[in-house]
């Protein structure tokens, strides 16, 4: 009888080792690229439906947010609740302006909602909502004068029509650095579908950081409800 001795542990180790340690490579890189993968989709959704970081290259909004800062755009909550007069938005510039050829998103904010009319009378701005007369609206935000005083709101164009009626699905939009602002006083009310989202943070510089916060207009909701009207919302003269 022939004795066959037992395989030692040693046969065939170098082998099975390196088939092992291929596994183990080709794991961890289908790791490493779902990784990826899902970091990427995660990305794009938050991108493009939830917030977005924008760098300001504009003046237009001075004081409020200037030249230069960086802001989170939210994306989410106005597709449940719309946008709100006052609404700081940033929105591609209407086709036919001249100005979406640059490729620079605008940053504006909403002075006029659907179904409005806004009005410029002496420098002042007045909204007229539907069935309601013509409100002139305070607007703290807007940039002042060297003597102190706010700047006026007025068209420069030749053909400006200083009544504007603002479309369904439109909003009529302006910077608060009135006199460096080129906004619907030049291309009219935008379309909704332009509009990229509302500014909601300011992140950059650390010390500016804060939200933005949406101002309110007690002039336009007292003569909603009827009520009379503060000394700054008598129509303008005719």
């Amino acid at each position: 009888m022939t004795y066959v001795p037992a395989e030692s542990d040693s046969d065939g180790a170098p082998a099975q080792s390196e088939r092992a340690g291929s596994r183990r490579a080709l794991g961890c890189a289908f790791e490493v690229v779902e990784t990826l993968v899902l970091t990427l989709l995660i990305y794009l959704v938050i991108h493009n439906f939830v917030a977005q970081p924008f760098e300001v290259q504009q003046n237009s909004m001075s004081p409020t947010i200037a030249n230069g800062e960086y802001i989170l755009i939210d994306k989410l909550t106005p597709r449940f609740g719309g946008y709100q007069l006052g609404d700081v938005v940033v929105f591609t510039p209407p086709a036919g302006s001249g100005l979406e050829t640059q490729g620079i998103p605008f940053i504006k904010r909403i002075i006029g909602m659907p179904g409005d009319t806004v009005s410029l009378e002496n420098g002042r701005v007045f909204v007229t909502r539907p069935d309601n007369s013509p409100v002139r609206i305070e607007e703290p935000y807007v940039v002042t004068e060297a003597d102190g005083s706010t700047a006026p709101t007025i068209c420069t164009r030749p053909d400006c029509p200083l009544s504007w009626i603002v479309g369904e699905n439109e909003y009529f939009v302006m910077g608060d650095n009135r006199p460096s602002s080129q906004d619907s006083r030049v291309f009219g009310p935008v379309d909704q579908e332009l509009i990229l989202g509302r500014a909601w943070l300011r992140y950059f510089p650390i010390e500016r950081i804060g939200l933005i916060e949406r101002p309110e207009y007690p002039a336009l909701v007292a003569a909603r409800a009827g009520a009379p009207l503060p000394s700054a919302a008598f129509s303008p003269a005719r």
